[in-house]
């Protein structure tokens, strides 16, 4: 669990900076293949690897414990709550529920689409299943070239290896809730 946590922070902070696992490496003074295994989360680094990794980076070590610390094995959110993660020029806005669980298997956020927003022209394909129920409103999804239109109540679910994409096809807001597994990497 704490493997996967250092994993992902170590990844993302070193993607944001524009950096290989090689020009990591170089700076950091660590072999290629430990920070490879540590992003991975095969193993967790020694106190003297982070601080040469965080060095790398001008940051504390602290910065890669600090979420294993936070995350939490309960997240309770009142109505209205959870953690908006992800909003795209106004159309689409996402509130995670489960931010913040530690080593999740799956996520679940409702999605607050404006008329007319899609998830694009092509077809969204990755690992796992996806469920979602259009709690107000309405949208059309295309599974493997099949339609289905969802109103208020419907709910759906299907691998998302399955070609897919959908489109907010009510006349105002449509609020989707979703439950995808495993856990996708959004908003980190």
């Amino acid at each position: 669990m704490v493997k996967k946590l250092i994993g992902k922070k170590l990844k993302a902070t070193r993607l944001k900076n524009d950096m290989t696992i090689q020009e990591l490496a170089e700076i950091s003074k660590v072999s290629s293949n430990m920070i490879s295994r540590i992003e991975r989360g095969l193993t967790i680094p020694s106190v003297e690897i982070l601080m040469k990794l965080a060095s790398a980076f001008g940051m504390s070590i602290n910065y890669f414990v600090e979420e294993a610390e936070k995350g939490t094995t309960v997240i309770f959110n009142r109505k209205g709550g959870g953690e908006p993660i992800f909003f795209f020029e106004d159309k689409h806005q996402i509130t995670s529920l489960t931010q913040g669980l530690r080593d999740p298997n799956f996520a679940v956020f409702y999605d607050t689409l404006e008329e007319g927003c899609a998830s694009g022209d092509g077809h969204m394909v990755h690992t796992g299943e996806e469920f979602a129920l259009v709690m107000l409103g309405g949208m059309d999804f295309v599974i493997d070239g099949d339609s289905y239109h969802l109103e208020e109540g419907d709910s759906i679910v299907f691998k998302a290896s399955t070609p897919h994409r959908w489109v907010n096809t009510f006349p105002g807001q449509t609020l989707v809730l979703w439950v995808v597994s495993p856990a996708p990497d959004i908003g980190r």
